[in-house]
């Protein structure tokens, strides 16, 4: 801290607090091992290059190189920082010392002008070259620089500093020693800004130094101007967006009051790119606390404050509003209304349904398997069946077990006919069946639904199996149950018999669009089973019983298809389904399909 003498009249904390030697510099240990060596044992290079983030020291370091190698008493390769050499370069007054700002002075008669005096002498014993923003240089400035760069006079030092070395061309590259710098750690920060403020007497508490760790993100000059910040605000509230409302909204998935929150620190003067990068800076570290909690750098109270935001909000949902932030800060760069697209992704945060991501998509399946498991209410209990629709309405769903547990009234074999389209006025009584087990059915009761099984008989099953179930299948269905027999009906069960393994092996293919007419017809759930009679005369009927009702023509190999057992079980036909056949035999009873 010995540049604090020299800078006593200048306010900003980063430049009265400069360090003026290596022993003072932080966090960057490695740089200052391979430059004190480098001075102790007389092994300088001629040309270094200094790349990292913006203010880790590499144009103070540069400074302080050269102060070690001009230095009148140095101490194991560190410069004394008292001599009339070290006083002049902490002033900048040192002619040993040339700085050149390559971000506004990068043309080829800069660069001619370093050239033309790196050959004139100086007073100390090292002309020190510092060139900051080295990436900045034009092609033809840095044309001109190779050749002194590569042989330079004996008593000159280039050091080249940039936060960008992948922009330095390589040859340049290739001629220097390249000393990488690194953001510092939380802690070194935290014990930075602690010396500073016993040093200034600052009255500042620990979270307002948490806060300027923070918001320095790694680097100390931002560090300790985010510190000055602080001192000209008075209030820690004013230095850093509070984010906990607007976390509490994504937590809560509330679209309102997340953009009332994020209205309020609009209102606070904000400007919606700060609040972004701000954000985006919060939810990393609450990634980090619960992915690699060492690697975080956030510190004691809001460490735990950024920990308890990550157990509500999830791993899954952390990393997709990190996601969602960091492209968002990319669009909102070249948008007219920067605060929309704040405002959008936001939006979508809190409702996931409004994102079509696989991580969306994975959240909002979280949630609800979460909701789910918690539930710990009983179903609601199952509304009775609804009066089912008139024919002409091609949406009617198809009943399932949990409707067919209420036994419904039983269903005229006489109602073949479609019923007229849907009248405001009540509809008129149903033809009774002939049957007389059948229970007379009151003029303004709506259409009856089926029987249910413990009415059903087999004579039944079979006339309505014949003649309703059997059309509504595909033609190779129709082929197939040709050959087969129906010989009981018992417990919601359907038994069937086949005259080979073949025929009873390929059943598998017609057994969903089987089982979907059958619910279709009978408004119950009917399991199929299948059987294999090898006795079973070869082309068969569906009919068990001799004095059953004529059945509806079905092809057969007599009629106008020839097809053997495994011909037909070989069929690709097979697998059609029956729903659109069912839905299309209502709309238009009677009508065929065409060839």
């Amino acid at each position: 801290m010995s540049d604090r003498v020299a800078n006593e009249n200048v306010a900003s904390l980063y430049r009265r607090f400069r360090p003026g030697r290596f022993s003072e510099m932080r966090g960057q240990e490695h740089i200052v091992r391979a430059l004190q060596g480098a001075v102790m044992n007389d092994r300088v290079v001629h040309a270094y290059l200094f790349s990292g983030p913006r203010g880790t020291g590499k144009t103070t370091t540069a400074r302080i190189l050269a102060k070690a190698l001009n230095c009148e008493n140095p101490e194991d390769g560190d410069a004394c920082n008292r001599c009339s050499s070290c006083i002049a370069i902490t002033r900048g007054t040192s002619l040993d010392v040339v700085e050149l700002d390559a971000a506004s002075n990068n043309g080829v008669d800069d660069i001619r002008e370093i050239i033309a005096g790196a050959w004139h002498g100086t007073p100390g014993r090292w002309k020190v070259y510092i060139v900051d923003e080295v990436h900045m240089l034009s092609k033809a400035a840095e044309a001109a620089f190779l050749k002194t760069l590569e042989e330079p006079p004996p008593h000159v030092v280039f050091v080249l500093a940039t936060t960008d070395p992948h922009k330095v061309v390589a040859t340049i590259r290739s001629r220097t020693q390249h000393l990488e710098f690194r953001l510092l750690s939380a802690e070194t920060l935290q014990s930075l800004l602690g010396e500073v403020r016993d040093a200034a007497h600052l009255e500042l508490d620990d979270e307002t130094l948490a806060a300027a760790v923070r918001m320095g993100r790694g680097s100390a000059r931002d560090a300790l101007s985010a510190l000055d910040q602080v001192l000209a605000t008075g209030s820690l509230g004013d230095a850093t967006p509070p984010f906990d409302d607007l976390l509490g909204a994504l937590v809560n998935a509330d679209a309102v009051q997340t953009l009332t929150a994020l209205s309020e620190l609009a209102r606070l003067g904000w400007d919606p790119e700060q609040l972004a990068e701000s954000l985006a800076g919060e939810l990393r570290q609450v990634f980090l606390l619960l992915v690699a909690p060492e690697v975080s750098d956030a510190l004691d109270v809001d460490r735990e404050r950024l920990a308890e935001w990550g157990r509500q909000l999830g791993l899954p949902r952390t990393v997709r509003s990190l996601e969602t932030v960091g492209r968002t800060l990319r669009e909102m760069k070249s948008s007219p209304v920067p605060s929309i697209m704040l405002e959008v992704a936001l939006v979508r945060l809190s409702r996931p349904e409004l994102d079509d991501s696989v991580s969306a998509l994975d959240e909002r399946l979280t949630r609800l398997e979460r909701s789910v498991a918690q539930g710990s209410a009983a179903p609601a209990p199952a509304a009775p069946p609804a009066p089912r629709e008139p024919i002409a309405n091609l949406a009617r769903p198809v009943a399932t077990a949990e409707t067919a547990a209420t036994p419904p009234a039983r269903r005229s074999d006489a109602d073949t006919t479609p019923a007229p389209a849907p009248a405001p006025a009540p509809a008129p009584a149903t033809k009774q069946s002939p049957k007389p087990e059948t229970e007379p059915v009151a003029a303004v009761a709506p259409e009856p639904t089926e029987t249910s099984n413990e009415e059903l008989g087999f004579d039944e099953v079979v006339e309505r199996f014949q003649s309703r179930v059997v059309p509504r299948l595909s033609r190779s269905a129709s082929i197939f149950l040709a050959t087969s027999q129906l010989r009981s009906f018992a417990g919601s069960t359907l038994t069937i018999a086949v005259p080979s393994e073949a025929l009873r092996a390929s059943s598998d293919k017609i057994q969903s669009g089987l089982r979907s007419a059958l619910e279709h017809e009978f408004r119950q759930t009917i399991q199929v089973s299948w059987i294999v009679d090898a006795s079973m005369e070869r082309g068969g009927t569906t009919i068990a019983d001799p004095t059953a009702p004529p059945p509806r023509p079905v092809p057969s190999r007599d009629d106008d298809v020839v097809m053997n057992d495994q011909e037909i079980a070989e069929s690709d036909d097979l697998n059609a389904t029956s729903v659109a056949s069912m839905l299309i035999s209502e709309a238009f009873p009677g009508a065929e399909e065409m060839e």
